[in-house]
C-alpha cells in the first residue's frame, strides 16, 4: 500500500506540473461535509450559519446539493470532535454514496466549484487524505516528540483549511477502529494525531498537500479562512472578569514577577493563591498545602471562594498558572461572543480515553474560563477532587462532562510555547495565551506574541 501510495502521489505532482490531470467525475451529491462544530451555544447557531450558507452557494450553482452535517449533531458523545470515535458512523451513513468526506471548521468558507474541480484531479478508487500542509519547525513536546531527527518529513493538515479522506480511506479507518484494539490516552492536538493514525507507521498514506487548501484568502481556493478571534461587539468589561493566579512560595520571586510586570496591569480584579500568605505580592492562603503534582484541591478552593462574598460579583472567572502568559483584552473580546448565563468551559481543549467513552477537558496551563453558571452548576453538582494533588483540569472535565457541560475549544489558547506550534498555524496577533517559561525568555514572549498596546488602550 505505501508503494501504491508513493506512486500515486508521484503522479499528482507530475500531472500538476505538467497541467493535464486525469479527470474523475464527481457530483455534489458525493461530498460529505461536517463543520466541526461544538455544542456551545455561540457554536452551534455559527456552525448552522456556515451550513446554510454551504447549501445556498450549492443551490445556486444548481449541481446537486452534499451532505452537509454538524459535528455535534451526530450523536451525544462529546468526544466526537476528536473525529477518530465518529468514523464508523459516518461509514455506516454515507460509506454507499460518499466518495469524500471533508472536515471544516465553522469558520472556514468552503467554494464548491473549485473543490469540485480540486477534487476531481483524485481517483475515488483510491486512498487520498488531502489538506494544507503544516510540519513542526522543531520537536514539539505537544506531538511527543515525533520525527525528531527530521521534523519537515511528516505532514499534517492546517484544520483551518480543511482536509478530506477519500472513501476508500475513511471506510478502511472505519474497520480498523471498530475492529482493532486501539491504543486511547490523550487527544492534544487532533490533525497530528490523526495523520499519525493514517500513516500508521508507513503501512498508510501520508497526507498531500493540496494548493487550493488555503488557511488564508487568495486566488482559486477551494476554502479560505478568517480569524480564530470574532468581532462579537464591544468586548467584555475588565470589571466582570475575576483573574485566579496559582502559585506558590518557591516561586514567588521567579514567576510573579513577570505576571506582574506583563500582563497583571491589565486586570481589574486579579488574587495569586499560594501555599503561604504573602503580604508583599500580595498572596492568599486557603488552606491547601502545595502539592508537586496536580492543584486540584487549590483550584476547588479558588472557584468556591469565587462564589463567596469575599471577592467582586462578576460574570467569568480565569484561572491560570503562574507560568502562563496571557493577553487579557483578546480574552475579553473573545468572551463577548459568549452567555455567561450558560453554563461555558472554554480553553483549549484535550481529551482523554475518547476512543473508549472518556472524557474532555480545559488544559490548565493555557488558561481555564469558566462562567460564574458552570462553576455554581459544578460546586452544586458535589463532584469533587480524590486527592488534593489531582489532576484539576481533568478532574474539572470529568466533573463537567457528567453535568452535560460542554468543554469549549478555542486554538487561541495554547498549553506550550510558540515554538511547539507550526509557525504557519499561530499569529501574534490571534493567540490568547502560552505556557512555560522553560528555556525562553518570557518577557519577550509576551512582548512579541501577546502585548498589544493599541487593544489594551482601547478597552
Amino acid at each position: 500500500r505505501v508503494a501504491v501510495n508513493n506512486i500515486h502521489n508521484s503522479k499528482e505532482r507530475i500531472c500538476r506540473h505538467l497541467s493535464f490531470c486525469p479527470a474523475y467525475e464527481i457530483a455534489l451529491e458525493e461530498l460529505v461535509i461536517v463543520i466541526q462544530s461544538q455544542r456551545n451555544s455561540y457554536h452551534a447557531r455559527r456552525s448552522h450559519q456556515r451550513k446554510e450558507e454551504i447549501l445556498h452557494e450549492a443551490a445556486n450553482l444548481g449541481q446537486g446539493l452534499p451532505v452537509v452535517l454538524l459535528l455535534h449533531e451526530l450523536s451525544d458523545y462529546e468526544g466526537n470532535w476528536s473525529i477518530l470515535p465518529v468514523l464508523p458512523l459516518l461509514s455506516a451513513i454515507y460509506g454507499a454514496s460518499a466518495s469524500w468526506l471533508i472536515f471544516v471548521e465553522e469558520e472556514t468558507t468552503v467554494v464548491l466549484h473549485v473543490l469540485l474541480r480540486v477534487l476531481k484531479r483524485y481517483s475515488v478508487q483510491e486512498e487520498w487524505f488531502l489538506g494544507h500542509r503544516l510540519h513542526d519547525n522543531k520537536p514539539s513536546i505537544i506531538h511527543h516528540y515525533y520525527f525528531s531527527e527530521d521534523t519537515t518529513s511528516f505532514g499534517y493538515p492546517d484544520p483551518a483549511a480543511g482536509w478530506a479522506l477519500s472513501a476508500p480511506l475513511y471506510q478502511r479507518l472505519a474497520e480498523r477502529i471498530q475492529n482493532e484494539n486501539l491504543k486511547s490516552d490523550f487527544t492534544i492536538d487532533l490533525t497530528h494525531e490523526i495523520a499519525l493514525f493514517i500513516w500508521e507507521e508507513g503501512r498508510g498514506p501520508k497526507m498531500t498537500a493540496v494548493p487550493e487548501f488555503c488557511a488564508e484568502t487568495r486566488d482559486n481556493c477551494a476554502t479560505t479562512f478568517s480569524t480564530y478571534l470574532p468581532n462579537c461587539g464591544d468586548p467584555v468589561s475588565k470589571n466582570n472578569l475575576f483573574v485566579a493566579v496559582k502559585t506558590c512560595e518557591k516561586f514567588h520571586s521567579v514567576r510573579v514577577p513577570v505576571v506582574k510586570s506583563t500582563w497583571e496591569k491589565d486586570a481589574a480584579y486579579l488574587e495569586y493563591y499560594s501555599d503561604v500568605s504573602d503580604d508583599s505580592i500580595p498572596t492568599i492562603y486557603l488552606g491547601v498545602p502545595n502539592t508537586e503534582r496536580g492543584h486540584c484541591g487549590k483550584t476547588f478552593a479558588i472557584m468556591r471562594r469565587f462564589l463567596s462574598e469575599a471577592v467582586p460579583n462578576v460574570d467569568w472567572l480565569l484561572i491560570v498558572d503562574d507560568d502562563t502568559l496571557i493577553s487579557l483584552p483578546r480574552l475579553r473580546q473573545l468572551l463577548q461572543c459568549y452567555n455567561p448565563k450558560e453554563a461555558v468551559s472554554l480553553g483549549e481543549k484535550y481529551g482523554y480515553g475518547l476512543m473508549q467513552n472518556g472524557y474532555s477537558y480545559t488544559t490548565g496551563g493555557g488558561g481555564i474560563v469558566l462562567s460564574r453558571t458552570a462553576v455554581s452548576r459544578l460546586l452544586s453538582s458535589g463532584c469533587s477532587c480524590y486527592s488534593d494533588d489531582a489532576p484539576d483540569d481533568m478532574v474539572l472535565g470529568r466533573c463537567l462532562t457528567s453535568i452535560g457541560v460542554p468543554i469549549t475549544h478555542s486554538p487561541l489558547f495554547h498549553q506550550a510555547q510558540p515554538d511547539d506550534y507550526s509557525g504557519t498555524r499561530i499569529s501574534p496577533k490571534h493567540s490568547i495565551s502560552f505556557h512555560k517559561h522553560w528555556n525562553i525568555d518570557p518577557l519577550a514572549v509576551y512582548r512579541n506574541w501577546l502585548q498589544d498596546l493599541e487593544l489594551r488602550d482601547e478597552l
